[in-house]
C-alpha cells in the first residue's frame, strides 16, 4: 500500500521505490509490522487498543528507510557517474561489434540534450544519413533509445537488462 501511494504521489516513474528498501530489511520490516498489532502496554501507550509506541517505532523505521533509499538513488544517478557507466557500456559494445561505431556519440548527445531530433543524428555521428539511421536503429533495437513515432525525437531509456551495468545496486543480487 505504501509503495502504491508513494508511486502515485512522487511521480518518479517507478525509479525510486520504498519497496527496494523494505526488501533489504525484510526481517526488521516484518517485526515492526507485527509489533504494531500488539495491545497497548499501559495507559500511557495511546488511546486505542493497540500500541501507539510500536506504531511510532514503525513510522520511524519506515521514514528512515525512505531517506536511505533517497540517498542511495541520489548517489546512483549522479550525472557524471551515470554518463561514465553508459559510455563505458557503449564503448564495450562497439568493441564487441554489438553496436556500430559512433553509437556512443548518439548516446552522449542525448545524455546532454535530453532528446535528439533524428535529423541531427548524421551530424552527431559525422557520416551520411544512411549510416546515422543504422546507428539509431541499432540503439532502438537494443531498447536503449525510444521514440514515440518514426519522426519523434529520440530519448534514452533504461532497459531492465542493463540495470546492473548502468545503475549497479538498484536491484538486489540473486542469491
Amino acid at each position: 500500500m505504501s509503495h502504491a501511494t508513494m508511486l502515485e504521489a512522487l511521480d518518479t516513474g517507478a525509479v525510486w521505490s520504498i519497496a527496494r528498501g523494505l526488501a533489504r530489511k525484510v526481517d526488521q520490516y516484518k517485526a515492526h509490522l507485527a509489533a504494531c498489532d500488539q495491545a497497548k502496554r499501559n495507559d500511557l501507550d495511546g488511546r486505542g487498543n493497540l500500541s501507539e509506541e510500536n506504531l511510532a517505532e514503525f513510522t520511524r523505521f519506515f521514514l528512515t528507510t525512505c531517506i536511505d533509499q533517497v540517498t542511495f538513488m541520489e548517489g546512483l544517478v549522479q550525472p557524471d557517474q551515470l554518463r561514465a557507466r553508459i559510455m563505458l557500456w557503449a564503448e564495450e559494445e562497439i568493441r564487441l561489434d554489438r553496436l556500430p561505431p559512433r553509437s556512443a556519440a548518439i548516446l552522449e548527445a542525448i545524455l546532454y540534450r535530453g532528446a535528439l531530433l533524428r535529423g541531427d543524428a548524421a551530424a552527431i555521428v559525422g557520416t551520411g544519413d544512411r549510416q546515422a539511421r543504422r546507428v539509431v536503429a541499432s540503439l532502438l533495437e537494443l531498447g536503449v533509445l525510444a521514440s514515440e513515432s518514426s519522426r519523434a525525437p529520440l530519448r534514452l531509456t533504461f532497459p531492465a537488462a542493463l540495470a546492473s551495468r548502468w545503475m549497479p545496486g538498484l536491484f538486489p543480487d540473486k542469491p
